[in-house]
């Protein structure tokens, strides 16, 4: 049997032959490889940036204690003064005791000076010379209590004795090295290095 012409096809198969190309054709176009690649990739996790140098802020380092002139610590930053002290200055001072201690710089005049009584408990009475002012100290336990690291405290002020070696040569009284810890109430502090003795 002999397959009829396309002119011989009538018109009703022809329009349903085109239909069928046209659809077709809109299906391709649908599913071109331009319609894939427009979406995103689900599939594919953001990476985040890496940090430079420039983003990374270091932390701001402690503030230290202002130090001033002089070797004072912390505080306003101001200096403690301590001058050394006269004979008027104790004569003056008018201090009760038997026997006294002192602190002194190699072989200066005192800058701490007190006296006590022996076997007491009353406190030993000193003064210092804080920037031209005599000031009063006391330190408890009498006389007693100056032979061995004591603590003088007065108005805004706390000193420390502390001996730093044996005794330096001979005698009945001989001094000791030693140091002086000056703590202002603002938190400022001032260490010196000198020697303590007591005795008559």
């Amino acid at each position: 049997m002999s397959q009829p012409t396309p002119a011989a096809l009538p018109p009703a198969a022809i329009a349903k032959a085109l239909a069928i190309a046209i659809v077709s054709t809109a299906l391709l176009a649908a599913c071109s490889p331009a319609d894939d690649a427009a979406e995103p990739a689900a599939d594919v996790p953001a990476v985040a940036p890496t940090p430079t140098a420039a983003d990374e802020v270091a932390p701001e380092p402690a503030t230290p204690a202002p130090v001033a002139a002089g070797g004072t610590v912390g505080g306003d930053g101001s200096q403690i003064v301590l001058d050394t002290l006269t004979e008027a200055d104790v004569t003056g001072a008018n201090l009760q005791g038997e026997l006294a201690c002192s602190f002194s710089e190699d072989g200066r005049p005192p800058l701490l000076h007190a006296v006590g009584v022996v076997g007491s408990q009353d406190p030993a009475q000193g003064v210092v010379k804080v920037a031209g002012y005599v000031e009063p100290v006391r330190a408890p336990g009498g006389f007693d209590g100056m032979t061995q690291n004591p603590t003088f405290t007065g108005q805004g002020k706390t000193i420390r004795i502390e001996e730093t070696g044996a005794a330096i040569g001979g005698g009945e009284s001989p001094p000791r090295p030693a140091t002086l810890t000056y703590l202002r109430a603002d938190g400022a502090s001032r260490t010196l290095e000198g020697r303590w003795q007591c005795g008559p």
